[in-house]
């Protein structure tokens, strides 16, 4: 790839880790490497978990989260712990151009929790090699982190059945 982007994926709205793992899918499929790195997702196994494995070693999909889900109330020192792993992954992956593409899943819902700093992810953006993708989602991207960003797509919750009480369903939400 002869030019990298950075691309935000942000919102309230469905959709944030699907679209960047259909562009890891796509990237694959014209032999790119892809490294996935998923802050806060938890330790249930999810079914890009487990088709990342058939598409290795292209996309490789590294899980640095909690057992369980996160709360804003209810951030231990696992929690720092986990994140400052998952920020070392994207370091050093930038560092030794170890991929193509670079997907930071919830890492934007990370720096909101305070779980990584936003001047250590304005610092990563900037040190991104040129030829390097770096994709990043979560919820409510601050101004600093989309004025660097070269393109920004915000997913919006018109209607959602989560509303209904429908949980989250096996090949559809996980």
């Amino acid at each position: 790839m002869k030019k990298g982007y950075i691309q935000v994926y942000t919102g309230n709205g469905k959709g944030k880790t699907t679209a960047a793992l259909g562009l890891a899918l796509r990237a694959v499929g014209h032999g790119l490497r892809v490294l996935v790195i998923q802050f806060m997702k938890g330790e249930r196994q999810e079914g890009e978990v487990e088709a990342s494995k058939k598409l290795a070693p292209l996309l490789t999909i590294r899980r640095v989260g909690e057992k369980s889900f996160l709360s804003r109330e209810h951030l231990d020192e696992g929690a720092f712990e986990h994140a400052r792993i998952g920020l070392d992954l994207a370091c050093r992956a930038i560092k030794e151009r170890s991929c193509d593409i670079l997907i930071l899943d919830e890492i934007i819902l990370a720096v909101d929790f305070g779980l990584v700093s936003l001047s250590d992810l304005l610092g990563l953006m900037d040190r991104k090699p040129e030829s390097m993708e770096l994709v990043m989602t979560g919820r409510n991207a601050c101004r600093e982190i989309l004025e660097r960003a070269d393109l920004v797509t915000e997913m919006v919750e018109r209607k959602h059945y989560f509303t209904q009480g429908v949980s989250a369903r096996e090949g559809i939400e996980v």
